[in-house]
């Protein structure tokens, strides 16, 4: 058996034991699995530099200071007079509920990058909602946790720095930021459009009215609490916008072609930094955001920031670890020579995501496979810039909606009281509407944005 593959088993053989039947943190078992590998292959004389990778890359700086930034727009619910904003608007219409839910977790998730923390937050107000509008309990849960999990591909996400540093890994080269996230956002208004389209067919099939007046909150209220958090994407989205316009022309110009490199290079850095800011500034409750307050937001945040940051850490170094093993390359001839071409491996691709998504956290998959997944769908003639900004959806997206791992699914039960045979059948639907997207994307059969 080639060695890629024992070392790939290895892995996975040791995150179903710690994570998925003991219980217990991914983070750990990810360690675990390094410290494994690293016996397996006889590597110990190289850890310190397998740390130092990790802890080398730039990526890794972003991702504290997005997942910081979600935990204060979070607490500050700067975020959910926006929600309430978008179903006073799409709430009128029949379905309004559904739409709303998904439209309003899109811009959840563009803000917070969270999954399970998404439908929690927005499936309170949306699931009972769409309930009262006449969407059975189970196709309530499924269409929050599914437009919920969008997070996980809409910029700012974790998963998407990540996928970033896979991108580079394989290019050699650092990555156009500014571009990056427009193809991110181009890709991701396919998957909204998507759950419009399955809302409004459910919407048909279960003849579910409009929300009714007395549940839909007042639009000239809801507008004057919250729009200062409506200007919230255009602070996170204007400079990559900016750097993907102008880098080539008016900020080499001004700035010289290393000072517009600099500019983009560092653009992940501050966005986080300066949208957290506004949302000091922009809380309706001062209460909330006084210093003493807002040091006791990361102190209690410790237990969000640092298992992420833990996987990402220790995601990387086992990524250096199979850099150093030419896993990907083996890996790659390995598929390559099942001869499958570019539509059957790009199936294939998406249906090891999906399957290792039941049992794999999506950060991890990104972090540790994301470059073997780049160089084997380059191989067979997909744009490597499309797959690396896919990577946070065929691995961040699946894995939160395809059971036993998919959280979302849980999440959205919970809230919805439903049935889980119900909900699990009825999420099938979702994930086979997933996968088929993704697959028409990664061929490149479909206009995407900044390409």
């Amino acid at each position: 058996m080639p060695s890629s593959l024992i070392y790939l088993g290895v892995m996975l053989a040791v995150i179903v034991l710690w994570f998925v039947l003991l219980k217990r943190p991914v983070y750990e078992a990810v360690f675990i699995s390094f410290l494994l590998l690293l016996t397996i292959t006889g590597t110990w004389g190289n850890v310190w530099g397998y740390i130092n990778d990790a802890l080398s890359t730039s990526l890794l700086y972003s991702m504290v200071a997005f997942v910081s930034m979600s935990i204060i727009l979070t607490k500050t619910k700067i975020i959910d007079a926006c929600i309430a904003v978008i179903l006073s608007v799409i709430g009128r219409l029949s379905g309004g509920a559904g739409y709303a839910a998904v439209v309003g977790s899109a811009f959840m998730g563009a803000l917070s990058g969270s999954g399970p923390g998404n439908v929690m937050a927005t499936g309170a107000i949306t699931i009972p909602a769409m309930k009262r509008s006449g969407f059975p309990a189970e196709l309530a849960a499924n269409i929050e946790s599914n437009a919920s999990y969008m997070g996980n591909m809409i910029p700012p996400s974790s998963n998407i720095v990540a996928a970033m540093g896979a991108l580079a890994a394989f290019t050699g080269e650092e990555v156009s930021q500014g571009q990056f996230w427009i193809i991110l956002w181009g890709i991701s208004l396919w998957f909204i459009l998507q759950r419009i389209l399955m809302v409004w067919g459910f919407c048909k099939y279960y003849k579910v009215a409009p929300m009714k007046k007395e549940d839909l909150p007042d639009l000239r209220t809801t507008l004057r609490e919250g729009w200062r958090g409506l200007l919230l994407p255009v602070i996170i989205l204007l400079p990559f916008i900016l750097d993907a316009v102008f880098k080539e022309g008016f900020f080499t110009e001004r700035l010289g072609a290393a000072g517009a490199k600099a500019f983009s290079s560092s653009v992940l850095l501050f966005v986080g930094g300066i949208s957290a800011i506004y949302a000091v500034f922009a809380a309706r409750d001062k209460k909330i955001v006084t210093p003493k307050n807002i040091a006791k937001m990361f102190a209690d945040g410790v237990k969000t920031i640092a298992p992420a940051i833990g996987v990402c850490v220790f995601g990387y170094m086992i990524g250096s670890l199979f850099a150093e093993l030419n896993v990907a390359q083996e890996l790659g001839e390995i598929i390559a020579a099942w001869n499958f071409g570019k539509f059957g491996t790009v199936i294939a691709i998406c249906l090891i995501t999906c399957f290792m998504g039941m049992v794999v956290p999506g950060s991890s998959l990104v972090v540790i496979f994301g470059t073997t997944f780049i160089t084997v769908l380059a191989g067979v003639g997909c744009n490597p810039v499309l797959v690396g900004a896919m990577l946070p959806c065929i691995c961040g997206v699946m894995c939160g909606i395809t059971p036993p791992l998919g959280l979302g699914m849980y999440a959205g039960m919970t809230l919805a009281e439903s049935d889980f045979t119900k909900t699990f059948n009825n999420n099938l639907w979702w994930v086979a509407a997933q996968f088929i997207l993704q697959v028409l994307i990664l061929m490149g059969w479909l206009p995407i944005l900044g390409l």
